[in-house]
């Protein structure tokens, strides 16, 4: 009898979804629930995107506009990078099964540091590839020498998160430079900009500067986080002609929909909506961080709207104790770091309420 599942797909473990913050409440007996465990914008969706969306819903009898024209040029003038070398998904998320569905075969191998995005690895290995994790450095950055040893001759892809997922730390412009130019020239390094927007040390290295002469080089972006549009799933990438030419062969014809291109189209013109998270997110962390140096909790800093807390009762227990509270943060034991968690900024009322729980929950279980 042949064997029905694919070879490594059982050693896989499925992303374990959150319930719907209303069913939560219901389970709990609780109400007014915040939730700072999945990265997102706390501000909402811009508006000029929400606009975009009324006056598209007409139009929903329609199949999208495949080719994402009107998006692609509005990247093309904002990102100053043809409009041939960028390509939409359905996510970030999407991309990355794209590139790999387009270049990894059965067998070959691709790199990436740990802990990172959880999503490569299982893309990877779901796709009959195999991965090598090459710890991070103690201080929390990636270690881009032992990535580079970590390369061998049946290696096809290489992973970078920069800013990276879940500890915020970033990598500069020489250090990405000098990695890139030891990289042999038929791998490809898919470099992961989610959170590039919310970098303030202008010494980060930035994938658009990087494009020209390295055709095999991908930069993924998303409008999820500093849009807020992460439930329309909307991502973009940048690459070399070819690679993109070769990804739309793989691509589904209408794998970006009609509302989500209307909104990321407009949400790129939101210049008050951009300011205003970027301000909140960066006020929210010089008061985050003050306040957990006064309660003597380790943290590490980041680069991105997110960032660890190292606990003393460890991430699970405190994950469990803060959602009785009606505080959802992310415990970050599948991401080999059972002493910590990871919140993101929330609105002002929010960090607030996020340390007077935490305070509570330590106080009441000590260490």
């Amino acid at each position: 009898m042949k064997k029905l599942i694919r070879q490594g797909i059982e050693d896989l473990v499925p992303y374990p979804p959150g319930k719907p913050i209303e069913e939560l409440e219901r389970e709990l007996g609780i109400e007014g629930s915040i939730k700072l465990a999945s990265n997102e914008n706390p501000l909402g969706p811009s508006p000029l995107a929400a606009s975009a969306i009324k006056d598209k819903v007409h139009t929903l009898n329609r199949y999208p506009d495949g080719s994402g024209y009107y998006l692609k040029e509005k990247i093309a003038e904002k990102c100053k990078v043809p409009a041939d070398q960028i390509i939409l998904g359905n996510g970030s998320n999407e991309l990355i099964e794209l590139l790999i569905r387009t270049f990894l075969s059965t067998g070959e191998h691709a790199v990436q540091a740990f802990p990172t995005f959880l999503v490569y690895e299982k893309i990877v290995k779901g796709a009959g590839g195999r991965m090598s994790s090459v710890p991070l450095l103690s201080d929390f950055r990636i270690d881009l020498e032992g990535i580079s040893r970590a390369i061998t001759p049946e290696t096809k892809i290489v992973f970078i998160n920069n800013p990276n997922n879940p500890t915020g730390s970033a990598i500069s412009k020489g250090e990405m430079t000098g990695f890139l130019s030891e990289i042999p020239d038929d791998v490809i390094v898919a470099l992961d900009e989610a959170y590039i927007e919310f970098v303030t040390d202008d010494s980060v290295s930035r994938g658009l500067e990087l494009l020209e002469g390295r055709p095999l080089l991908f930069v993924l972006r998303t409008f999820s986080k500093l849009y807020g549009l992460a439930g329309l799933r909307i991502g973009y990438g940048f690459g070399s002609r070819e690679m993109i030419e070769y990804m739309n062969r793989v691509r589904q014809p209408f794998n970006a929909n009609a509302l989500a291109q209307a909104a990321a189209t407009a949400a790129m013109d939101d210049s008050e909506f951009i300011s205003r998270t970027l301000r909140v997110v960066r006020e929210g962390l010089q008061y985050l961080y003050q306040r957990l140096e006064e309660l003597g909790i380790e943290y590490v800093p980041t680069q991105a709207n997110f960032f660890l807390i190292k606990v003393p009762i460890g991430g699970k227990k405190t994950y469990e104790l803060m959602l009785r509270e009606g505080v959802i943060v992310r415990a970050m034991d599948s991401f080999g770091l059972p002493d910590y968690i990871r919140i993101n900024v929330g609105l002002q009322e929010e960090n607030e309420r996020f340390i007077r729980t935490l305070s509570k929950v330590l106080a009441g279980h000590p260490g």
